[in-house]
């Protein structure tokens, strides 16, 4: 019997995701947990795997559509199976489309006639996606609601994300006056970050606090002058993502930075004792694990730095997981070391590989990059000397580290050459004071100078 292929739940805040690649195309065939397409979600990039082996007979979904999850994107028929290519504009969207029964039949390649298909259930119609229009937020209300039946509002704010209602409490924003674009009237992240930035000519207010936020002018003109020599491609999936989650940030703490010298003669000289060592092991041994093991050690000595805010409260993390950032060919993601100060510089160094190679092939799980406490970015690796980067939201703090490279230092009256880099420390103001920031800097500092060898 054929086998349908649906959006999956990606993770348990994530409701939809957007289709950026179909590996297969209609007529080719295709092995069980062969790759099939590739989606984008506020999380990861992955490449989603055929439920069952067959022939492709149906694409529903085209690329760059975001459908919600258990969409019927695809359907699998069985091997041997005649399959009549569409042309694409014959193929509906996903969200236009009605519900798929629980199996569909396709013609096999026979001359008997074909088995009638069981009567599919009623068809269910999806809303077509509405553009959020400038709208002021009003207060609760509206049309009366049948007896036992939940307010439409009440149900915008159940059936949205668990990051769009955090994104609407920190901006002090009532959820339930919004009209969303999901389905359903389903509030969505870019509903709500639209809101945020609001409209030319519009300025929403909040009915629970009365704060308004202010609109962002509208561009004058298109971003060249005509008959400019330019190539214009649309962001991908990724990027969009990216820029929504720097911009947030950006408007909700508030950054500040302290920059540190650390000398690294002491690691450098461990790293090369333990170089060859490593290398039997299949792994290479930079100064990143050094500096992850000594970062984990500084969240346990200075905790604040490892919190992060929800509202009013501050939310003190038990566990400390470290994402490490990972610059692809089209992006940036930050998967997860997760218990790191559990870790010794070995496991540590084979994590970071792992994670490393495993995003650049697109084969990270959702939960991989879910959960970090706390960030750090390695710029220096391309020879940058000093960053100042942008806090990896909800956490409160992001570490920046620049190139490790050989310079003249005044020890004990007389000039030596020693191997010292950068780091810069990124904190959220709201919660992390100066002193606070340094004396992490401080700890971690001395950490990595003073590296134990035995430890290694």
């Amino acid at each position: 019997m054929p086998t349908n292929v649906v959006m999956p739940q990606m993770g348990e805040s994530i409701a939809e995701g957007t289709i950026i690649r179909w590996i297969k195309q209609v007529g080719e065939r295709v092995d069980r947990d062969e790759p099939l397409f590739e989606i984008s979600t506020d999380k990861v990039d992955a490449e989603i795997p055929s439920p069952a082996a067959g022939i492709l007979a149906e694409i529903r979904a085209k690329v760059g559509e975001t459908v919600p999850v258990e969409s019927v994107v695809a359907v699998i028929a069985e091997a041997g199976t005649a399959v009549v290519s569409l042309p694409e504009t014959a193929v509906a969207p996903a969200s236009e489309r009605p519900a798929a029964p629980a199996s569909v039949f396709v013609a096999p390649t026979s001359t008997a006639p074909p088995r009638p298909a069981a009567a599919p259930p009623p068809a269910v119609t999806t809303p077509a996606p509405v553009a959020p229009a400038p709208v002021a937020v009003q207060s609760r209300g509206g049309s009366p609601e049948s007896p036992g039946t939940p307010p439409a509002e009440e149900v915008r704010r159940q059936r949205s994300s668990p990051l769009v209602r955090r994104i609407a409490r920190e901006h002090n924003i009532d959820i339930t006056g919004l009209e969303g674009s999901g389905v359903g009237g389903r509030v969505t992240k870019q509903d709500i970050l639209d809101f945020i930035e609001g409209h030319p000519g519009a300025s929403p207010v909040a009915p629970a606090t009365g704060v308004s936020v202010p609109a962002t002018p509208a561009l004058e003109g298109p971003a060249f002058k005509p008959g400019a020599a330019v190539e214009i491609v649309p962001m991908t999936v990724m990027r969009k993502r990216i820029a929504e989650h720097m911009i947030a940030s950006r408007r909700t703490s508030a950054h500040v930075h302290s920059v540190f010298e650390v000398d690294f003669f002491n690691v450098s000289r461990i790293r090369e004792a333990r170089r060859a060592e490593y290398e039997r092991l299949g792994v290479k041994l930079t100064y990143l694990p050094f500096i992850i093991k000594a970062a984990a050690d500084s969240l346990r000595a200075v905790p604040v730095v490892n919190a992060s805010i929800d509202g009013d409260n501050i939310v003190y993390r038990k566990d400390v997981n470290i994402g490490i950032a990972v610059a692809l060919d089209w992006g940036l993601i930050v998967p997860v070391i997760r218990n790191a100060d559990e870790k010794n510089i070995l496991g540590l160094t084979r994590a970071a590989t792992d994670l490393a190679a495993r995003a650049r092939a697109k084969q990270l799980k959702p939960e991989e990059v879910q959960g970090g406490t706390f960030t750090i970015t390695n710029p220096g690796a391309y020879g940058a000397l000093v960053g100042m980067p942008i806090i990896n939201q909800p956490q409160v703090a992001i570490l920046d580290v620049g190139a490790v490279e050989k310079r003249p230092v005044v020890i004990d009256d007389a000039i030596a050459i020693r191997p010292r880099a950068y780091l810069s420390l990124g904190f959220d103001h709201r919660l992390i004071d100066g002193a606070v920031a340094d004396e992490f800097m401080s700890f971690l500092k001395k950490r990595i100078e003073e590296f134990d060898p035995a430890s290694v």
